[in-house]
């Protein structure tokens, strides 16, 4: 199979895609295109959504087309829907179009993941009844006021939105829970950098137009820390995060259509996103006065040779006289690689990689990340 067609859309001058623009060019390459998805998409409905979301707005009509399809193409390998179904949205980023994930696409991920049976969120509004409890026994109680016939009051009988929570249910049956406050919620939205960029140029940001659902949202990507993640859960909280810090996602079209594509890395400290040159084992700066230093140099003050194995992908070899820690984690990620590769079924490689996920953190979770599409998209040639 070969994919070189669609690879050369990122080949194309921008002048030329533009010239194309982004309809034209998802007609043109749709048989491409149905080859780079995973097969339990729909190609057609797919480029039908996203010809509706482009067409809903105007603004990305001045982004670079690549990077439209780059996100539509991302979306799909997560399964999730752009445009009205809430799952994903394409949103404009100076002239790059980027992918933002919605609170009912994260809730999907999640139980995409096997553990995670069920997940939701709700408003708390002022004159409901809300009880919550923390300590050994922690509980959580909402009742909402109710009207005629008991149904829920409407909006405006209940009040102002006072807070909001987050409920995960696991395939044991048992519970976690998050609740924020108002206050706290807002706080959030303050020190987003989209938000605060609407604000500086005098535009309405969806924090204006729709609160609650950012609200919802804000809940439910907090519950997410707390849940066993899959790969594509990961990648959607990375993609948020990205757009919430104000940074370039990266989406690049190549490693997009390969399912290569791995998200940003977050500092678990701060939260924030990480430039591409302070990412761990990132090329030094050769207009810095001191070079960043290499992974291996982090892992163990050992000389390692960058090599390219493949597109995208990196590795750091390493002398055998020389090794000393870093051949540590490099056998701890190599035997996490042969138990997914035992996995037969993509239900026992999700599994596999949630237990593992958890033990790697920053370029070994990414490489971990990639071995499980390569691993996942092997099974799904031999079904």
């Amino acid at each position: 199979m070969t994919l070189q067609t669609l690879k050369n859309i990122r080949g194309n001058g921008r002048a030329d895609a533009n010239a194309q623009g982004f309809p034209a060019m998802l007609e043109k390459f749709k048989g491409e295109i149905a080859r780079a998805l995973p097969k339990h998409i729909n190609p057609d409905r797919m480029a039908r959504i996203a010809l509706t979301a482009f067409r809903m707005n105007p603004k990305l009509g001045e982004c670079d087309p690549r990077s439209v399809f780059a996100a539509v193409i991302q979306a799909s390998q997560l399964g999730l829907e752009v445009g009205l179904m809430g799952e994903a949205h394409l949103v404009p980023f100076g002239d790059q179009c980027q992918l933002i994930p919605g609170y009912t696409g994260l809730m999907k991920l999640a139980r995409q993941s096997g553990l995670v049976q069920d997940i939701y969120a709700h408003e708390v509004r002022v004159n409901d009844k809300f009880t919550l409890k923390l300590g050994m026994e922690r509980s959580l109680e909402h009742e909402p006021l109710t009207g005629p016939g008991g149904f829920p009051a409407s909006d405006e009988e209940r009040g102002e939105v006072v807070g909001f929570y987050a409920v995960a249910v696991f395939k044991d049956g048992s519970r976690t829970f998050v609740a924020m406050s108002r206050k706290e919620v807002e706080k959030i939205r303050d020190n987003s950098k989209g938000y605060q960029a609407a604000k500086r140029y005098k535009k309405e940001s969806v924090w204006d137009s729709d609160f609650t659902a950012m609200g919802l949202k804000t809940a439910i990507r907090r519950l997410c820390k707390f849940l066993p993640k899959s790969p594509e859960l990961a990648t959607a909280l990375a993609l948020d995060a990205a757009s919430e810090q104000g940074k370039a996602q990266n989406l690049n079209l190549n490693d997009v259509i390969e399912g290569n594509y791995a998200p940003v890395v977050i500092d678990e400290e701060t939260g924030e996103v990480l430039d591409a040159d302070e990412k761990v084992g990132a090329k030094p700066d050769p207009t810095a006065q001191k070079p960043k230093e290499t992974k291996a140099e982090i892992m163990g003050g050992v000389k390692a040779t960058q090599v390219k194995v493949n597109e995208g992908v990196t590795a750091f070899v390493v002398d055998p006289a020389e090794q000393g820690d870093v051949a540590k984690p490099n056998a701890k990620l190599a035997t996490a690689i042969k138990a997914m590769e035992k996995a037969t079924t993509n239900e026992a490689l999700d599994e596999i990689y949630i237990r593992l996920e958890a033990d790697f953190e920053g370029t070994d979770l990414e490489a971990l990340m990639r071995e499980y599409r390569r691993i996942k998209a092997d099974i799904g040639s031999l079904i």
